[in-house]
């Protein structure tokens, strides 16, 4: 654990947003061209994809038990009015256990969650009392509902699903309690943060891994990260200045959060020992996930300040190296579990 020098915190939010602006407008001249939502509420910013879908009833379709520790769920969500793969990691035997949702980032795994696919998860977790929930798919998505359907991405419902739809379904299917944390990196951590200050009766305990919990500093960078992946950002919550964004900034209502265990990770960008390992996602760690990580240090540097000011405590992991890449993120998820497990009563 170390400190941060955050008197440049404000030089570097301005420096980032002016490189975020820049990627976002290039973004948005590539995407696909979008006419106005209309209709009765229509902000007149929205897509010109289908109709919202009508609400039905959400539906287990299936499970499959890949091993004896890790189960594959498919859900018809009746919120997105589409089918989602879940998969959960979960004790071999029987008995009553919390369970521990944990989020993907900006490009989900398609067949698997990246949590599985990209770190040692499914190891760690083995013998532990939890059902580790991994959602699959909801690319670009931020984990929550937008407020209109996208001609690329769908109708997404994502909260409506994460804490209304699948928890049932999870405590049911695998002896859950009731007790729940949840956790993500990047864009998973702060749709973590936000999902936890929206619903907090849900949760126990947040944990974020390289995520910008507050909405000052991630506004135009998530706006770039929708746009980039030829979607309208506007869909989402609106333009700058719409009063969703302020609903669902997580810095704004650090409140919700009080009573809570509460876990960040930040490196700082810097080349550090993963990147002595010679691996073909090195130049991207290093020039890619360096800049990015850069950004994000002075971000859970405000956040863990408004924190501070309201008297909730937090653990703040700041390290000395690291760049926006799996390998710490691993590192990162061990390192958190201190924090969480006991906190949802989990070994």
């Amino acid at each position: 654990m170390t400190t941060v020098n955050t008197s440049s915190t404000e030089e570097n939010r301005m420096r980032g947003l002016v490189v975020a602006a820049t990627v976002i407008v290039l973004a948005m001249l590539l995407a696909p061209p979008v006419a106005a939502q209309s209709g009765a509420g229509s902000s007149g910013l929205g897509s010109s994809g289908p109709p919202p879908a009508i609400p039905g009833p959400t539906v287990l379709l299936g499970r499959n038990e890949l091993t004896p520790s890790r189960s594959a769920l498919w859900i018809h969500s009746g919120a997105m009015q589409r089918d989602i793969a879940v998969q959960v990691l979960h004790p071999a035997g029987a008995g009553a256990r919390p369970s521990f949702y944990l989020l993907d980032g900006l490009d989900p795994g398609v067949d698997q969650s990246t949590w599985t696919n990209a770190t040692d998860a499914e190891r760690f977790f083995a013998g532990r009392n939890v059902n580790v929930v991994l959602p699959i798919g909801g690319l670009a998505g931020y984990y929550t509902d937008w407020n209109f359907p996208d001609p690329v991405l769908g109708t997404y419902k994502w909260e409506t699903f994460l804490t209304r739809e699948l928890p049932p379904i999870i405590d049911r299917e695998f002896a859950g309690n009731g007790v729940n944390a949840i956790g993500g990196l990047s864009m998973g951590g702060h749709a973590a943060f936000t999902l936890a200050t929206r619903n907090p009766w849900l949760y126990r305990a947040v944990a974020g891994y390289s995520a910008c919990p507050d909405n000052g500093f991630a506004q135009l960078p998530m706006m770039a990260s929708i746009a980039f992946r030829r979607a309208n950002p506007a869909n989402m919550w609106g333009l700058p200045g719409d009063p969703t964004w302020s609903a669902h900034d997580p810095a704004l209502n650090v409140g919700a959060l009080r009573g809570k265990a509460i876990y960040l990770w930040t490196g700082n960008g810097m080349p550090g020992p993963h990147e002595f390992e010679l691996k073909p996602q090195l130049p991207e760690a290093i020039f890619l996930g360096g800049p990015i990580e850069a950004y994000v240090l002075p971000c859970v540097a405000a956040f863990a300040a408004r924190l501070g000011a309201a008297r909730i405590p937090a653990r703040v992991a700041y390290r000395p190296t690291g760049t926006h890449s799996w390998p710490y993120w691993q590192d990162a998820l061990h390192d958190s579990w201190a924090t969480i497990g006991p906190a949802i009563g989990a070994r």
